[in-house]
């Protein structure tokens, strides 16, 4: 079996690009029935999507568009329940539902996961469970903060890491300020250094 994001991502008419443009060669190895990978989750991937504070999601509309939204939180809502589920708890927003509406169409969702800071990029495909349980909204929400209306459950079926170029460098302001006390400390460790330095070459030319 390839890796389960080429099986996914590579159809004919993008391998016919490829070739077009030079780069089917080098993709070639993905697609080889020895990969077997890309589907499960590994420490790294956990851990990135653990720290998430936001991710971009996709879902397909029954008019076959594409329709992408954001969704946030305090890092930690998107919880990784093992190496091929990750799932979020879904609250109340505009009311106009068109995200769960278009999964109760179509299961399938793509979802891209940055850390700008970093320039780490990740990207995964999976198939959608709208959960309505109380006991798996209850695990996903959390005790703290209002009632999720539902819990999406998210069986992976691919991810894979994006080329960091291009990623702009951005902070959130507990990076900023993490930033910045960092700057201080090190401009402070500096002006002690010429501080002393002045000091010792008042002293030699004394």
């Amino acid at each position: 079996m390839p890796n389960a994001y080429a099986d996914i991502a590579f159809t004919p008419r993008v391998r016919a690009e490829q070739l077009r443009f030079g780069s089917a060669d080098a993709y070639a190895r993905v697609l080889s029935p020895e990969r077997d990978d890309g589907a499960e989750l590994g420490p790294r991937e956990a851990a990135f999507l653990s720290a998430r504070d936001g991710f971009f999601q996709a879902t397909v509309s029954e008019t076959g568009w594409p329709y992408v939204q954001f969704r946030g939180g305090a890092p930690g809502f998107l919880k990784v329940i093992d190496q091929r589920t990750i799932g979020y708890a879904d609250y109340r927003g505009n009311r106009q539902y068109v995200s769960v509406g278009n999964l109760r169409h179509d299961d399938r969702v793509s979802i891209i996961a940055v850390d700008y800071a970093r320039r780490e990029r990740l990207k995964l495909w999976g198939h959608v469970r709208i959960a309505e349980d109380r006991d798996i909204v209850d695990l996903l929400n959390g005790v703290d903060g209002p009632r999720a209306e539902r819990g999406i459950v998210i069986r992976i079926a691919a991810f894979d890491w994006n080329c960091p170029q291009h990623i702009p460098i951005r902070l959130t302001d507990v990076e900023r300020d993490g930033e910045i006390a960092r700057l201080r400390d090190r401009i402070a460790s500096l002006e002690r250094d010429l501080a002393g330095n002045t000091g010792l070459q008042r002293e030699l030319i004394a």
